[in-house]
């Protein structure tokens, strides 16, 4: 399939139901190069089935729906955020290709080893678009090399603004050859083969410890796919000391959990509060389960994968906590906070409170007076605000 013949399908993609803009696409031109390149490939290797192509990192189905395009089913999908997954079924179904493929994703109690193991077995063909993470980046490559078959080829595409030769060197921890392709469209393809099967034994997801004040020390861990990793973001930093004015609730919330900074903490200082964790990132729900267990915890924090809290019925909770992302992909772009901001407001009971931190140049107050309810700031540094909106329903 040529990049001419994926014109149709490319500009049938919609992102829905994730936020779409005039400045946001469902597709780029290494979806192109990546679909090219995938599709000689298994022009080549006559022995080579549908059942044997894993797809990693697709955004809105450009590469899942090609592939079926393409002839390829039975393909095998795996991508982190929820909006991504029931983009990539809604366009199938739009498009008339749904029960081509089958999503991936981890199970309640799984790992991230058993994920790839369920996802890759058996695996001869990878086709992934490149994440933003080094470290992501090093756990895809060490699954694939564990869990793929013997040769499997691995092509990873990205857009060569967002590319770095520290990914091919990455790469090359778990494959012995790594190729890059020509550039075209300012989009680039690396191809890695020959796989170096790790040594019996996997390493757990990093974790590193912190005193987060009041006399706590949180050990934090995440997943390489962890925006942010195991580290203490410094606007969470101003935020915990101020929950502490935070009204009194049996179930408090988590809204896009992360690496379970925010979860952890509320649990471990309020010994009677269970916490529900929503992010739709698979990743941050498995950092969120061990950063859990790592503190003594995870028998009252529940992690759970939703698009905002499209699961939560109206008015239900009186507590929700929040540090908002302001970036999508690569794009800065304030829609998923808002996202976020509306749809705590429609969970929160009356006088239910959204304890929030925000970069301050942002400017998120009127925002949230609109989307929640009254708000006012509680602590400020240079870089960052935290605000409390408390919810009025008339």
């Amino acid at each position: 399939m040529s990049g001419q013949d994926q014109a149709p399908l490319f500009a049938a993609l919609r992102r829905w139901p994730d936020v779409e803009a005039d400045n946001l696409q469902a597709h780029d031109s290494a979806d192109d190069l990546l679909l090219d390149i995938a599709t000689t490939t298994l022009a080549d290797a006559a022995t080579l089935r549908g059942e044997e192509v894993a797809v990693i990192g697709d955004r809105y189905g450009a590469l899942t729906l090609g592939l079926a395009a393409a002839g390829v089913t039975g393909h095998r999908v795996h991508t982190d955020p929820l909006a991504s997954q029931l983009a990539i079924d809604a366009n199938a179904q739009r498009l008339g290709l749904s029960d081509t493929f089958r999503h991936i994703q981890p199970s309640a109690d799984g790992s991230l080893e058993s994920l790839g193991r369920d996802l890759l077995d058996g695996i001869r063909l990878v086709v992934m678009q490149l994440p933003r993470s080094l470290d992501e980046l090093r756990d895809w490559a060490r699954l694939v090399a564990t869990f793929a078959d013997d040769d499997v080829t691995l092509l990873a595409g990205g857009r060569i603004k967002h590319m770095s030769r520290s990914m091919n060197d990455v790469l090359g921890e778990s494959f012995s050859s790594v190729e890059a392709s020509l550039a075209q469209r300012k989009a680039r393809v690396l191809t890695a083969s020959c796989a170096l099967r790790p040594a019996p034994g996997s390493p757990l997801p990093g974790s590193e410890s912190y005193d987060v004040g009041l006399n706590r020390e949180l050990i934090l861990t995440a997943t390489g796919g962890t925006f942010g990793g195991a580290k203490l973001d410094p606007g969470t930093r101003l935020l915990l000391p101020a929950l502490v004015q935070a009204r009194t609730a049996d179930l408090a919330i988590d809204l896009g959990c992360g690496n379970g900074t925010l979860a952890a903490f509320l649990a471990v200082s309020r010994p009677a509060l269970k916490v529900l964790a929503c992010d739709q990132s698979a990743a941050a729900i498995l950092s969120t389960r061990s950063t859990a267990a790592a503190n003594g915890v995870a028998d009252r924090v529940s992690a759970v994968r939703d698009d905002a809290l499209s699961g939560q019925p109206e008015g239900s909770a009186d507590l929700i906590v929040l540090n908002p992302p302001f970036h999508m992909g690569n794009t800065v772009h304030a829609g998923i906070a808002l996202k976020l901001f509306a749809d705590a407001g429609r969970v929160l009971a009356d006088g239910g409170e959204l304890w929030c931190v925000w970069n301050s140049h942002l400017r998120y107050r009127g925002q949230l007076e609109r989307l929640v309810g009254p708000t006012r700031q509680v602590d400020r540094d240079p870089r960052f605000t935290v605000t409390v909106s408390r919810r009025t329903r008339r």
